[in-house]
């Protein structure tokens, strides 16, 4: 687990570089295009890159740390055996929706690649290269769900804090 915890951390820290990266690259273009009338041709198109990337490496985190919404209304209210078989069977159905998107991502990664495809655009970059991100975040987020369906099993429930049973 503790392998996990650090590939997870790890993507986080490189989603926000990417994000960051992004504002600075948007933030340049707009300095150039408005300042000195200089527009780039590459500052929009590396920035939807980096935000392309970002979103699917950070997701194993934002699960894992359970920033994302949840509505614990009535499951808060079941016992904790119930609240376990809960977790473990959502951490369960998302790892088996991410297990699915990567199966078909990686087809389409898989046919951009060997066909040589581009994005079209100025830079004109292999188009595999953002289709990347999809079979490789959700291949992420699928061990991450997996991991945290083991851990419902053990200890406390991460967002059990202040039920009393």
């Amino acid at each position: 687990m503790r392998l996990l915890d650090a590939v997870e951390t790890l993507a986080a820290r490189l989603a926000a570089l990417l994000l960051s990266l992004t504002g600075a690259f948007l933030s340049y273009e707009v300095v150039a295009r408005y300042f000195f009338n200089a527009p780039t041709i590459w500052a929009a198109e590396l920035s939807q890159l980096c935000l392309i990337w970002a979103c699917p490496l950070a997701a194993p985190w934002v699960l894992s740390a359970r920033r994302h919404i949840r509505v614990t209304a009535l499951s808060g209210l079941l016992p904790l055996p119930a609240r376990r078989a809960l977790e473990v069977g959502s951490m369960l159905v998302v790892a088996a929706f991410s297990a699915v998107v990567v199966w078909f991502g990686f087809g389409i990664f898989e046919d951009s690649f060997s066909r040589g495809r581009t994005t079209g655009t100025m830079l004109d970059l292999p188009a595999a290269l953002p289709e990347a991100a999809v079979p490789v975040g959700f291949a992420l987020l699928t061990l991450s769900a997996l991991g945290n369906a083991w851990r419902a099993t053990r200890g406390p429930l991460p967002h059990d804090e202040g039920i009393v049973e």
